[in-house]
């Protein structure tokens, strides 16, 4: 992929890889990426197979940024692995962009304890349990004044959803700008009554989803194969 490779053509080319990030949260993170200042430093938790990373990568590549991959990839599970390991690797090779993202195969709450590194973007789609995006959110200590925070599965996913309400609706520091499907988008800066408002009002859509995912899981048992939705 050339620096100049514009979003549509990068999305062709992410589309092919499995993963659960949607044409329009990709566009959501490549408007982030594509933002951030000039040699700033990006950190996604939740590769899988470099979906998300190849966005954020091919974007943030264009200010000459960096991106901080954190993913364990350990055997086990549903998502991670050494076969998925090895599929990121290809694929970040296959888009040019080993110069631009640098895997830490370590689990983000280990590594949280260690960084001491400022962040301009802060990517959040790990674990979804309430404890590990607890966890995670306070990655977002290390966000620059101004800087995104974009939250996958934020109205989506019991644990993320308590998460949100947990540590980022009383929080003082990050506001709620909007979300894209189940996205979320934050940034740094002091939030107003209206945005802790704005947030609380997307709790009656986390609840229809949650309805429509027990819905499909009572009809999969009956052989239904659509996906959740997201």
């Amino acid at each position: 992929m050339s620096g100049a490779l514009g979003f549509d053509e990068c999305w062709r080319r992410v589309d092919r890889i499995p993963g659960w990030l949607t044409k329009e949260q990709a566009r959501a993170l490549w408007a982030a990426a594509g933002a951030v200042p000039v040699g700033g430093r990006l950190l996604e938790i939740g590769s899988h197979q470099g979906r998300s990373t190849i966005v954020l990568g091919t974007a943030a590549r264009t200010r000459n940024a960096t991106v901080v991959a954190v993913d364990p990839h350990r055997a086990g599970g549903r998502f991670g692995g050494p076969l998925t390991r090895d599929r990121f690797r290809a694929n970040v090779a296959t888009a040019g962009l080993d110069g631009v993202v640098r895997l830490l195969e370590r689990k983000s709450t280990e590594l949280r304890r260690e960084w001491h590194e400022p962040l301009d973007l802060l990517y959040v789609d790990g674990k979804h349990d309430y404890w590990t995006v607890g966890d995670d959110l306070r990655w977002g200590e290390h966000l620059t004044p101004g800087a995104p925070l974009l939250l996958h599965d934020a109205f989506s996913s019991i644990g993320v959803t308590l998460a949100v309400v947990r540590h980022l609706l009383p929080s003082r520091r990050l506001r709620y700008l909007d979300r894209v499907g189940s996205l979320a988008r934050f940034e740094v800066a002091p939030p107003t009554r209206r945005d802790r408002v704005r947030l609380v009002a997307q709790l009656p859509w986390f609840a229809r989803n949650l309805v429509v995912k027990i819905a499909l899981r009572v009809t999969r048992l009956f052989g239904g194969t659509r996906p959740d939705p997201f």
